[in-house]
């Protein structure tokens, strides 16, 4: 296993995280701390979860095989996050956790999901710098850490107060081009750097074909290439990748395991032909989140890939249920009728473009 420091903190993790929020089967926990002791074994010591993954199973699960690693004497950070901003909800909250996950500290914990600016400020008018503060103060927590989803420089603006000590938020072969900036200002400010959804959120290992440009030696799959991608850039502290059985977990230790360092020029030609690649499809880089009728057209590109990835309208349908849901504007009743005209129209639409900048 490979180990790098985490920014300043003094802590030395896998490169290579375990994140919990995939199991295939969270109900069999017996199969699921055989797949935490396989990482652990095979190098692995850090483990990602939430409140909320799998109803709110991950943690219990991460819980009982922690307490495995313990009997066994095999060492392990955690992390995990919370959606609550004042002092009151935040503490209820990790009580809770720290129970479930049978800790007395957590290692990495996380503002979770901080996805504008606006959202953030809302967060901190609350009180939650000075509740963080406090709970590392406590022994509650050891790091605190933020995950988020912002774009182009405004990580900057959110990096600038000088709280945070770890940063996770996505990069992979998949979008690593408009996430570029955030990496970059993480480095400047030596922050521990984690990465989720580092398989494009699934869309890698089930379009193999798409992705093939990623794979420098026949031997190697599509899933360990993208990985092995990822370790090349060496200001990326650990990449959580998540893990649905034990199979998957014995792929990601190989790819750490076989990882040789990428020449330049292996770099430059993977990322050249990924513009190719990716022509067509949404990459997430939320440039068009500005439209005069108040639609999340985002969240509508991001789900329009299901079209173009899987050629099933379903799939999109599936895909929208969630964030159309959660983040949903108030607005009159007549500009809610115009959206969901012009969503039914998108969708019906065989000859939608895709293309965007």
């Amino acid at each position: 296993m490979i180990y790098r420091m985490y920014g300043t903190t003094g802590e030395k993790v896998s490169v290579i995280g375990f994140g919990a929020m995939r199991f295939k089967d969270v109900d069999d926990q017996d199969g699921c701390v055989e797949m935490i002791l396989e990482a652990a074994k095979g190098g692995i010591n850090t483990f990602d979860t939430a409140p909320t993954y799998l109803g709110g199973k991950s943690e219990i699960v991460l819980g009982k095989g922690f307490r495995e690693l313990k009997r066994l004497g095999l060492p392990f950070t955690c992390s995990t996050k919370t959606f609550k901003a004042d002092e009151k909800s935040i503490r209820t909250e990790i009580e809770a956790q720290l129970k479930r996950l049978d800790l007395e500290s957590i290692d990495f914990y996380h503002v979770w999901c901080i996805t504008t600016l606006e959202d953030w400020k809302g967060r901190k008018a609350k009180g939650i710098i000075k509740t963080f503060g406090k709970l590392k103060e406590e022994g509650l927590i050891r790091h605190i850490c933020v995950s988020n989803h912002l774009i182009g420089d405004q990580i900057e603006v959110l990096l600038a107060e000088g709280v945070f000590e770890g940063v996770l938020f996505g990069y992979s072969a998949y979008n690593f081009e408009i996430r570029r900036p955030a990496l970059e200002a993480i480095t400047r400010k030596n922050l521990g750097c984690a990465i989720m959804n580092p398989l494009g959120g699934g869309i890698i290992p089930l379009h193999p074909g798409l992705f093939d440009f990623l794979k420098t030696r026949d031997s190697e799959t599509v899933v360990e290439a993208a990985i092995r991608f990822l370790i090349a850039h060496e200001r990326i502290s650990v990449i959580l990748v998540g893990f649905g059985n034990l199979e998957e977990v014995r792929e990601g230790l190989r790819a750490a395991e076989g990882f040789r360092p990428l020449s330049a020029e292996t770099l430059e030609r993977i990322k050249s032909q990924a513009s190719g690649a990716m022509e067509g499809i949404c990459t997430g880089c939320r440039y068009c989140d500005h439209c005069p009728e108040g639609l999340p057209v985002p969240k509508l590109m991001e789900a329009y890939n299901y079209r173009l990835l899987y050629k099933d309208d379903g799939k999109v349908l599936d895909r929208l249920k969630w964030p159309w849901r959660r983040k949903r504007r108030r607005t009159a009743q007549n500009a809610g009728s115009a959206r969901r005209a012009a969503l039914n129209t998108w969708i019906s639409s065989p000859g939608s473009s895709t293309s965007h900048r």
